[in-house]
């Protein structure tokens, strides 16, 4: 089996394609760039450099949510529209979740974290259960002081475009309990979302290409504007 598999959910921009033995080729890029102008460019040179074409894949992944409210959405729509046009099976997968498998081994909890701005964050935590993969808890929006509170007491790895903003604040909480993830694996990467959906591909447990809906967790800023203007009309 063969999976594409889109990351479109923050800064960074990626595609992969994955089989049951191997990462067949990957692209990945942070750069100013808008999601909405490179995604298709990548995917097709990556199909072409492998010499492939949207026939020889098996499943089309893409990252679910939670994160930029704008990168989901154009991930969304080219994933979806891949698999209706080539009716190709369809998979969502949390860029939360493909953080945290990176970090395969760590013997603590993992913690990824993407900016929610205003020092709020988009977490949840993980760890790896003799070499079970297990997420403990539901994914959450909150301030980075109430988080780095709640994990006190624990051997902490952290990944994610949010690390960078609050390592320092990190390290000064948690001190030597405080961990980081490498520069290869700090960022949500295609190939581990890949993985991810190849595992529930084999089990069958696939999405809905009409129905599904990202992860947001909370309210887009312009849906938050829309309603505070509806209750100052209604003053």
């Amino acid at each position: 089996m063969r999976v594409l598999a889109i990351e479109s959910s923050c800064s960074a921009a990626g595609v992969a394609v994955i089989n049951e033995e191997k990462v067949e080729s990957e692209i990945f890029l942070d750069y100013k760039l808008q999601h909405s102008t490179i995604l298709f460019p990548m995917i097709e040179n990556l199909l072409k450099l492998l010499e492939i074409t949207i026939n020889d894949i098996d499943a089309v992944a893409v990252s679910g949510g939670p994160g930029s409210f704008t990168g989901l959405r154009i991930g969304l729509a080219a994933a979806k529209g891949i698999a209706q046009g080539r009716n190709k099976k369809f998979i969502a997968v949390s860029s939360l979740d493909a953080m945290a498998f990176a970090q395969v081994g760590f013997d603590g909890i993992i913690c990824p974290i993407m900016n929610a701005l205003r020092d709020n964050v988009y977490t949840c935590l993980y760890r790896w259960n003799e070499g079970r993969f297990e997420r403990i808890c539901e994914y959450e929006a909150l301030h980075i002081k109430d988080l780095i509170e709640r994990l006190k007491g624990n051997k902490v790895m952290f990944c994610g475009d949010a690390m960078l903003l609050h390592k320092n604040t990190i390290i000064e909480e948690l001190q030597e309990n405080a961990y980081f993830a490498p520069k290869t694996s700090l960022m949500p990467k295609a190939s581990a979302l890949g993985e991810l959906a190849l595992l529930r591909l084999k089990e069958g447990n696939l999405d809905n290409i009409y129905t599904y809906s990202p992860i947001y967790i909370r309210q887009s800023q312009a849906e938050r504007e829309y309603e505070r203007r509806m209750r100052k009309n209604l003053e």
